[in-house]
C-alpha cells in the first residue's frame, strides 16, 4: 500500500514528474456545527513545527484539519495514564530499538528469549516482541502478477489481470525513462550552477542573482529555479527525491511486475491455511535499510511522548506488538489472516493494518480473521488505499463485507487521508473514498514520524491516516477500558467533525464533491471529541 506516485508537471523540461508514495450521534463538538464550515482558510505557510505536528493540531485553533490530539492531552487526559493497551501493527519490520519506540514495544513475558522453545505454547517459538511471517523475504510480486504467473486462465479475473499488467508495465517503463532523463538534466544544471558560482552549497538567492546571456547557463538557471518552485530547498534534495522514486519504480518493474520472480522464502505453501503455521521467525526488525514503513506507522501511534526526541505518538501507555507480514509488494492472504489471529490471541486490543491490494485469492481467510477479531472485542483500523478510487465500486482487500453487503465485523474502521490544507484541497489527492466503505478521514498527507536507525521522515499515504485513528482507539481503550470494541468504533465515527466543505477528489480539479459524500460519517476524526463522548458513555454504563 505504501507505493504511490504523486503527479507534478516539470514544465521546464517538458516532462511529467510523478512523485513518490454507524451509531447514535451525541452532538459533542469542539465548536458549534453551524460554525465549522465558516472557518477562515489558513493562508500562511506552515511553520517547521507545524509541518512536523499538524496531525495533532486543532481545526478551530489552528485552521489546520488535525485531530486535536494535544488539546485532548491538555484538557482531558492531563496526567491520567490509563490502562496499558497493546496495539498490534501488522506491517513491514519495525525498528524496535529506535530511540522513540524502544520503551513502547510489547514483550511477551511468557516466552524465554532465544531458547528455541515455544514456552507459552502459542505455536510460535521465541516470539518475544511479535512474529515475522515473512522470514528473510522482502521483495514480492503483486497479487495479480502471481495469478498470471500461475497460468490459471480459468480464474474469472485472469483477463483483467493481464490487461492491468500490460498497462502497468508500459506506465512504469515510461516513468523510468522520464525520471532518468530528469535526473540527468537536473544533475547537469546543478553542476553548471555550482561551477559558475564556484560553490556547491548555493542558495535560491544566489541563483536569482545570476546574470548571463549564455543560453546553456540560462537553461540551467531555469531548471534550478523550477526545482525551488517545487518547495525543494536544494537541487540535492530534489535529486534525492528522484533517486528514491527511481528505487520504487525499479522495484515495481524488477519485483512487483516480474512474472518470473518468486520472493517467498518461508518454505510453506501460501495457498494452504492451517492454525499451526510453522513458518517465519521471531525477528520483527526490518530486513533491509529501506524497510521503513512499519517503523513510521508505529511512531504515529505510539512514539514516546514528551521525551525530548523526534515526535509524539497519538497514544500514551501503549505497547506495540510488531507483526511483520507486509513485504515490498503484495502481502499474502495467509500471512495476514494468521497475523490477525496472532494479534488477537496474544492480547492486542487494537490492530492497525496499513496495507491492501485489489486482488485477493483467499479473501475469505482474511475476512474470517477480521470477524474473529471483532468477536474477541478487538478494534481493527485499516487504511483505505492510495488509488484515488471510490471503494464502493472498486473493491480493495481486506474488507469486512462482500459486494457492499452485510459487514461481518462491528469494529472494523476504514480510514481515508487528509492533507493540512483546510478547504477544497483538504482530501489527499491519492486517497480512496466511499460512502459505504470508508468510515472516516484523518491526517495522512506528509506526516512526520519515526524511521529506522533513530531517524525521522515525512511520508504520506492512507497508511499514515490509519495509525492516527488506531492511536485514538488505543487512547479510548486505555482511558475507558470498560467500553467495547464496537463502542470504540462508534465513538470515533460519531465524534468526528462533520464538514460540508466542497473538496477536490482524487486530485482532479474537475471532480468536486461535498466532503459529506466521501465517507460513511462525512467526518474527520477528532481525539478531543472522542474522549468526551467516551467519558460520557463510560459514565452511563
Amino acid at each position: 500500500m505504501k507505493f504511490y506516485l504523486r503527479p507534478l508537471i516539470f514544465s521546464a523540461l517538458a516532462l511529467s514528474i510523478l512523485f513518490n508514495c454507524g451509531g447514535t450521534s451525541s452532538g459533542v463538538l469542539s465548536t458549534p456545527v453551524e460554525n465549522i464550515d465558516k472557518m477562515p482558510l489558513k493562508v500562511s505557510e506552515l511553520t517547521e513545527t507545524q509541518k512536523h505536528t499538524w496531525g495533532h493540531l486543532d481545526l478551530i485553533k489552528d485552521t489546520i484539519p488535525g485531530m486535536s490530539v494535544e488539546r485532548a492531552y491538555d484538557d482531558i487526559i492531563k496526567n491520567k495514564k490509563g490502562q496499558t493497551t497493546i496495539v498490534a501493527v501488522i506491517d513491514s519490520g519495525i525498528d524496535i530499538d529506535h530511540e522513540d519506540l524502544d520503551d513502547v514495544i510489547w514483550t511477551n513475558t511468557k516466552e524465554i528469549p532465544n531458547n528455541g522453545i515455544d514456552d507459552d505454547k502459542n505455536g510460535y517459538v521465541d516470539d518475544i516482541h511479535g512474529w515475522n511471517f515473512l522470514g528473510d523475504a522482502y521483495n514480492e510480486q503483486l497479487e495479480y502478477v502471481r495469478l498470471l504467473a500461475s497460468g490459471d486462465k480459468t480464474d474469472p479475473r485472469f483477463a483483467e489481470a493481464q490487461n492491468l499488467y500490460n498497462a502497468e508495465v508500459q506506465k512504469y517503463t515510461s516513468y523510468k525513462t522520464q525520471y532518468e532523463q530528469i535526473k540527468q538534466q537536473v544533475s547537469v544544471a546543478d553542476e553548471a550552477i555550482s561551477k559558475y558560482l564556484k560553490k556547491k552549497a548555493y542558495t535560491k538567492e544566489d541563483v536569482s542573482s545570476i546574470k548571463t546571456t549564455d543560453p546553456t547557463l540560462l537553461q540551467s538557471v531555469s531548471i534550478i529555479k523550477y526545482v525551488y518552485s517545487l518547495d525543494m530547498e536544494t537541487a540535492a534534495q530534489f535529486l534525492k527525491e528522484i533517486n528514491d522514486d527511481l528505487v520504487d519504480i525499479n522495484d515495481r518493474l524488477n519485483y512487483h511486475l516480474n512474472k518470473d520472480f518468486n520472493g517467498r522464502k518461508t518454505g510453506d505453501n501460501p495457498d494452504v491455511l492451517n492454525n499451526k503455521p510453522g513458518y517465519g521467525n521471531g525477528n520483527v526488525k526490518p530486513s533491509v535499510a529501506s524497510e521503513s514503513h512499519g517503523t513510521h506507522v508505529a511512531g504515529i501511534i505510539a512514539a514516546e511522548r514528551n521525551n525530548g526526541k523526534g515526535v509524539n505518538g497519538v497514544a500514551n501507555n501503549v505497547k506495540i506488538m510488531a507483526i511483520r507480514a507486509v513485504p515490498n509488494g503484495d502481502e499474502y492472504d495467509k500471512d495476514i489472516a494468521l497475523a490477525i489471529r496472532y494479534a488477537v490471541d496474544n492480547g492486542a486490543k487494537v490492530i492497525n493494518g496499513s496495507f491492501g491490494k485489489s486482488f485477493s485469492p483467499h479473501s475469505e481467510w482474511v475476512r474470517d480473521a477480521i470477524k474473529y477479531a471483532s468477536d474477541k472485542d478487538v478494534v481493527f483500523v485499516h487504511a483505505a488505499g492510495n488509488d484515488g478510487e471510490d471503494l464502493d465500486s472498486k473493491f480493495v482487500f481486506p474488507n469486512d463485507q462482500v459486494n457492499n453487503g452485510t459487514e461481518v465485523s462491528s469494529s472494523f474502521i476504514t480510514v481515508g487521508s487528509l492533507d493540512f490544507d483546510y478547504g477544497p484541497k483538504m482530501v489527499s489527492s491519492f486517497s480512496n473514498f466511499g460512502k459505504i466503505n470508508v468510515d472516516v478521514f484523518a491526517p495522512g498527507g506528509d506526516i512526520y514520524s519515526t524511521v529506522p536507525n533513530n531517524e525521522y521522515e515525512i511520508i504520506g499515504g492512507t497508511s499514515m491516516a490509519s495509525p492516527a485513528v488506531a492511536g485514538i482507539a488505543a487512547l479510548i481503550r486505555s482511558q475507558y477500558p470498560n467500553l467495547s470494541a464496537s463502542q470504540v468504533k462508534d465513538i470515533i465515527i460519531n465524534s468526528g467533525l462533520p464538514l460540508t466543505t466542497k473538496v477536490i477528489v482524487a486530485g482532479d480539479a474537475n471532480n468536486i464533491k461535498s466532503f459529506t459524500t466521501l465517507s460513511k460519517s462525512g467526518k474527520i476524526a477528532n481525539t478531543y471529541n472522542a474522549l468526551i463522548m467516551a467519558g460520557q458513555l463510560a459514565k452511563n454504563q
